[in-house]
């Protein structure tokens, strides 16, 4: 069986929902808890004991590297720094993926606060992405378990294979497992993940793991401001 060896951290966003915050910090370095979110998604991937932890960086990219540097982690971390334009998150994470080899990728959005209970339904998603022999999938939450109440859903799901209906009762968490011959042929170099997602769709091949934790994301300010004064 494939072993999930290495994780993809998307860092490049502008934040712009957390302006003024984000003009001079870059929206992964925000911190909760005393905490920046960068550093606790790390934390949980050296937990799971990922051996390789790929950044895509681009706005105040300066300021991820530096974190890097100072933490440490340059050994085990590389930045991988979208220069020009913002790739998109689709464009960010084929960027990555072209450059290195692995098959299986573990992909975190950093805007997520992740806890000890998402470690274990992590483990359980990798070993049925690998048991279903899935290209893609990805952790969901119902609804009724996010913070952010104004959030929409992202998906329906039936034994495990995501759909688009009415009903859309589960939200994509952030966390997701993509193998790389989905970037195959592609010559777009600046398009969404819901582009691949789409396609999956179609072919009822996108999978979907049911996270029953509690579902905090950095949203907006507004709800950054709720989580900070708890």
């Amino acid at each position: 069986m494939r072993k999930l060896k290495t994780a993809i951290i998307m860092c490049a966003g502008f934040g712009k929902r957390l302006k003024p915050l984000t003009n001079k910090v870059p929206k992964p370095l925000l911190k909760i808890d005393n905490k920046s979110l960068l550093e606790n998604t790390i934390d949980l991937l050296f937990k799971l004991k990922i051996k390789k932890i790929l950044l895509n960086s681009h706005h105040l990219s300066q300021q991820i590297k530096q974190f890097v540097l100072e933490k440490k982690l340059s050994k085990k971390i590389k930045v991988f720094e979208e220069k020009r334009k913002i790739l998109n998150t689709g464009g960010g994470i084929s960027n990555i993926i072209n450059s290195t080899k692995d098959i299986d990728y573990l992909i975190l959005n950093p805007d997520t606060i992740w806890t000890k209970n998402h470690l274990t339904e992590i483990i359980k998603m990798k070993n049925l992405y690998f048991s279903k022999k899935a290209l893609n999938m990805l952790l969901v939450v119902k609804k009724k378990k996010s913070f952010d109440q104004r959030l929409n859903g992202d998906f329906s799901m039936k034994k495990n294979i995501l759909k688009y209906n009415s009903r859309k009762e589960y939200i994509f968490t952030g966390c997701q497992i993509i193998n790389r011959n989905l970037f195959s042929n592609l010559k777009k170099k600046i398009f969404p993940i819901s582009m691949i997602w789409d396609k999956l769709l179609i072919s009822k091949s996108l999978y979907g793991y049911e996270s029953k934790t509690k579902f905090k994301h950095i949203t907006d300010i507004k709800i950054y401001k709720k989580l900070t004064s708890k």
